[in-house]
């Protein structure tokens, strides 16, 4: 089984995606830049930490512009949610295209304000394909430990640069009708972001 994973440069991602390669899948990895709004740090340790893992594919791809595009035209509370759908359309025709089964994330309930079950569901909404999110229950000393053992935690600590244009006071409860009008003032955005892609 082969898998997409979705990774930032943070703690999570490749703790969740190492306990994915023991499990026995086989993973490639995509890394959505936030540059000029962020350095090239986040990239810089998604390639380090995926190499550590063993993954030896990392695509990345630029959406500055599209999530700077949801902040200036929607609700900003609902950021997270609006930007991850985003990324796992983005990750769902690229997994199409690299022969991908699912996606794997390292979210976790509760760590995020915006890391709810019903935001999750909402998220998941967007796609067809199965996501995998195999530290969905842990807390982040649990992550920490984890990420310790397969020696991805130095280069992985640090703020977390994926937060930089999203709200203080994010939504942890969406409505699906409501997230839905709110991409309908973004279709350009959407569909700009999708192309990247061919």
């Amino acid at each position: 089984m082969k898998g997409l994973l979705l990774i930032s440069g943070g703690i999570d991602s490749p703790v969740a995606g190492k306990m994915m390669i023991e499990r026995g899948a086989s993973l490639i990895a995509i890394h959505f830049s936030n540059e000029p709004f962020t350095s090239d740090e986040p990239e810089k340790k998604s390639l380090e930490t995926a190499k550590i893992i063993g993954v030896k594919k990392v695509i990345v791809i630029n959406l500055s512009e599209e999530f700077s595009q949801i902040v200036k035209n929607c609700n900003h509370r609902y950021y997270f949610v609006l930007t991850k759908r985003l990324m796992l359309r983005v990750a769902e025709k690229i997994a199409g295209k690299e022969d991908c089964d699912f996606l794997v994330t390292g979210e976790n309930l509760g760590q995020v304000s915006s890391q709810t079950l019903e935001n999750l569901a909402i998220i998941d909404e967007a796609v067809d394909i199965c996501v995998h999110r195999p530290l969905l229950t842990f807390d982040k000393n649990q992550i920490i430990d984890l990420a310790r053992e397969i020696d991805t935690y130095e280069i992985s600590k640090g703020p977390e640069m994926c937060c930089v244009l999203g709200p203080n006071n994010p939504a942890t409860r969406s409505k699906l009708t409501y997230i839905r009008s709110e991409e309908e003032k973004i279709s350009d955005i959407l569909n700009s972001a999708l192309r990247k892609v061919l």
